[in-house]
């Protein structure tokens, strides 16, 4: 052990040597600082104006003068995604999957206003947050900082020196990642901090927050052995660099980058438009409510006059148009749910099959398991639309279930014909504060948990591999010893 903390503390005393490596050094803990404080205030800035807006549109529905109840079903709602605490750190999809969707009657819209289609095109190539300064720039770093931490023993002649003080392979491999690994630490720290403010002061859960500060703890190990093992094996420190830099681009920036375009080209699915001309197509064939003589609506006609046991609609207790309404929209709803979950299904197999590609790159299981911690992953987005949908249901039926029971058929028949009538549909507007808001509900720390589960095991998988990588290295080297 003495030996290891030799070797540690003889790399810390020629980093500091090194200005170029100090400046980098420090230039990235600078960097990481300031992504922390503008990413903590972009979340909590985005936060507060969609909980502003999501107040503005609650006000304006439930601000709604006497209308007829159909009317405020076309009239729809507002409903706004709440950015999780530790969106803060890991904004995952956010950013291209949008955060507020229109719900109406009828329809089931597309969640809109992502920040990529309004901003800078550099959006998406990462925001500077303290996910992506540890995901892609701090193994960048680390590269240039311990490439020749073995290599250049070897070009000195001083390995063979070392070994025959009674050094061991081992206690030099160990010594160097370890120099390396205070380097990984301090790089880590700003991030720490980070996840410790919004864990005591804006409110995250502690064990997701702990996990997450793991899970690019070990990341980073990862690169510490992955840059020892290139620099022992690789015969010159250049060789070492040119290898390692090839490793970080190919790991870090090109198959995170491809990985979704071949898991979209091995799972099609089908497009915004295809979906809304299938959606459509379906509705033709599944029957017309306004067609006195469609086979389905006139089998429910008959259905709801023998259920209340009268011979016309005119006799029915309820108006019939709500019953429509209400009918109508059930089998719509119906219809958007399967086409949703067909939809949801090739996303996660997209999803999946761009996950096993963590096997060659511990940059995308931990993106992978990043953003299922924070929360902002495509399972998040798929919970947000899901409840959105469910809640779009409930308030449409609510709306149709006021014109079935608080409308006289006739009256709603009469109502463009009529203007006696057509005041008496439109009821009373503190209805419409019946209504419930929305109320979005995020995953649990378990849920969070198990999803983050595939991606830290693809970590531990690559730390095993680099840890046996040690072991046969450091036999080798005694070999050539």
């Amino acid at each position: 052990m003495n030996a290891i903390r030799l070797i540690a503390r003889d790399e810390w005393r020629l980093l500091r040597r090194n200005r170029v490596a100090m400046l980098g050094l420090l230039m990235l803990i600078a960097l990481s600082i300031l992504a922390a404080l503008t990413s903590i205030s972009s979340r909590d800035n985005s936060d507060a104006i969609r909980a502003r807006f999501q107040q503005q549109a609650d006000a304006a529905f439930d601000g709604a003068p006497a209308r007829h109840p159909h009317r405020m079903v076309h009239y729809g709602h507002f409903v706004f995604r709440p950015l999780p605490v530790l969106a803060a750190f890991d904004p995952g999809v956010d950013a291209f999957t949008g955060n507020t969707i229109y719900l109406e009657g009828h329809r089931q819209n597309s969640a809109n206003f992502g920040d990529v289609r309004q901003s800078s095109l550099l959006v998406r190539f990462g925001q500077l947050t303290p996910a992506f300064v540890l995901q892609v720039l701090a193994p960048l770093m680390l590269i240039f900082i311990g490439f020749g931490a073995v290599a250049r023993e070897r070009e000195r002649g001083t390995i063979r020196q070392m070994f025959a003080h009674g050094v061991s392979a081992r206690s030099l491999l160990l010594g160097k990642a370890w120099g390396l690994a205070t380097i990984a630490a301090l790089m880590l720290a700003p991030a720490a901090l980070a996840l410790g403010w919004l864990i005591t002061v804006e409110g995250a859960a502690r064990v997701p927050g702990l996990l997450m500060l793991g899970g690019y703890a070990l990341y980073l190990a990862i690169w510490v052995l992955l840059i020892t093992l290139a620099s022992a094996l690789a015969a010159q420190a250049r060789t070492a660099l040119m290898a390692l830099i090839g490793i970080w681009a190919f790991a870090v920036i090109l198959l995170p980058r491809i990985a979704p375009d071949l898991a979209l080209a091995a799972n099609p699915a089908l497009t915004r438009l295809e979906t809304d001309i299938a959606i459509q197509r379906d509705l033709r064939a599944m029957g017309d409510s306004h067609n006195p003589d469609d086979p389905f609506f006139s089998a429910f006609k008959a259905r709801t006059l023998q259920q209340y046991g009268v011979d016309k609609v005119e006799d029915l207790p309820v108006n019939y148009r709500g019953l429509l309404a209400l009918e109508g929209e059930k089998l719509t709803s119906k219809l958007f749910d399967e086409y949703a979950t067909r939809q949801f299904k090739a996303q996660k197999a997209q999803s999946q099959q761009t996950d096993l590609v963590g096997l060659f790159s511990p940059a995308i299981a931990l993106r992978r398991a990043s953003m299922a911690i924070a929360g902002t992953d495509l399972e998040g987005h798929r919970r947000f639309l899901s409840q959105s949908e469910a809640y779009r249901f409930d308030i449409v039926q609510q709306l149709n279930e006021l014109q079935a029971k608080s409308i006289a058929y006739a009256d709603d028949s009469n109502r463009n014909k009529d203007p006696e009538a057509a005041r008496r549909v439109r009821i009373d507007p503190k209805n419409w504060q019946d209504v419930p808001d929305f109320n979005y509900r995020g995953a649990s720390t378990p849920e969070k948990v198990k999803a983050a589960l595939p991606g830290l095991a693809m970590l531990l998988t690559w730390l095993v591999a680099l840890l046996m990588g040690v072991h046969f290295t450091v036999r080798r080297l005694e070999a050539t010893a």
